[in-house]
């Protein structure tokens, strides 16, 4: 049956609306943080040795592989997905994230890393047991088995402290060649969840290293999607999403981060903010989208493989998201 809407109901809807995003904006001010420390600001370092990175053991090199018996610390309340923090026989802190990001974020974090970007030390491991596990947890009970075993868990190195968060909009690199490259590599692996709550400052050798902190919601869709399994860690939604929206002779339009489906504004203020993410994709300069498709082209078949083979992933899946890796880096280089 035809329901007529009428102007009135509209016009409520518009501004309902209006003042949430208002709302959002000034929230998104207001969490901008001060960033006191000293030393220069590092978001991006020429990759020099791309073409000898070892993707599969990633920025924390084969050295730094978690080994032996974990004990709990703390659990993590932190952002949407499960996590809590545990210490190594060695004394070395591990924020151990499980659920549906933990390959995809694996993966992600090697790719960056291999084309200049600060990332974080990440590892994945298939099983892993947890000394000293809580018998209540207030995330993720269904994923721990007995004796406090758990399976296919993505391990972040605990090592520098975090100082701050940085915003796409007002940062130190914004308008940079840098930035414009990271925006590229956001599009690339599909991450569609780029609030700045998830950047973070790092305080790393008398430096400040500037990084996506949380890289989970990668290779899936382009946006937040319906059911949550085709959103991150989904081949077949990586493959079939779009990757460049359109192009004109000095721009490039990517379809990350996409606007959520009509049936998230049942929550208006997640609605509007996601909506405000998707200037991050569009606009991006031609020279800095082709200077960063050179860089990824650097990379060997073999290299793109690793950071797949790394995350967990069976030798079928590694090879498709590596092809549709490719076809997307062919994509950049033939604009």
């Amino acid at each position: 049956m035809f329901v007529r809407k009428s102007p009135a109901a509209i016009a409520f809807v518009v501004f309902v609306l209006s003042l949430t995003v208002s709302a959002a904006v000034k929230e998104e001010h207001a969490k901008r943080e001060e960033i006191s420390a000293s030393g220069p600001a590092v978001l991006w370092q020429d990759p020099v040795d791309i073409e000898s990175r070892d993707l599969f053991y990633g920025p924390g090199g084969k050295g730094h592989v978690p080994h032996g018996t974990v004990t709990f610390v703390k659990e993590d309340l932190d952002g949407t997905n499960p996590k809590f923090v545990v210490r190594d026989q060695d004394g070395q802190k591990w924020k151990v994230k499980l659920g549906l990001e933990a390959r995809p974020e694996t993966a992600a974090s090697r790719i960056v890393w291999a084309v200049g970007y600060c990332t974080n030390e990440d590892y994945f491991v298939r099983e892993l047991q947890v000394l000293g596990m809580p018998a209540r947890l207030h995330r993720g009970e269904n994923l721990i088995g007995p004796n406090g075993f758990v399976r296919n868990v993505r391990l972040k190195r605990e090592d520098y402290k975090k100082i701050g968060t940085w915003q796409w909009r007002h940062d130190d690199f914004t308008g940079t060649r840098e930035l414009n490259g990271l925006r590229v590599m956001m599009a690339l692996i599909n991450n569609w969840d780029l609030k700045d709550e998830n950047n973070a400052v790092y305080q790393v050798d008398g430096k400040r290293n500037y990084l996506v902190s949380d890289l989970g919601a990668s290779f899936g869709a382009p946006g937040r999607a319906w059911p949550q399994e085709k959103s991150k860690d989904n081949l077949e939604a990586y493959e079939q999403s779009k990757f460049i929206r359109a192009t004109t002779d000095s721009t490039v339009n990517f379809a990350v981060p996409a606007r959520p489906r009509y049936v998230y504004c049942v929550n208006p203020k997640e609605y509007m903010s996601r909506v405000h993410l998707e200037w991050i994709g569009h606009n991006v300069p031609r020279g800095d989208v082709l200077w960063m498709g050179k860089i990824l082209a650097r990379l060997s078949p073999d290299q793109i493989r690793d950071a797949f083979r790394a995350a967990g992933y069976s030798p079928q899946e590694v090879n498709e998201f590596a092809a549709v890796m490719e076809r997307r880096i062919a994509q950049l280089t033939d604009l």
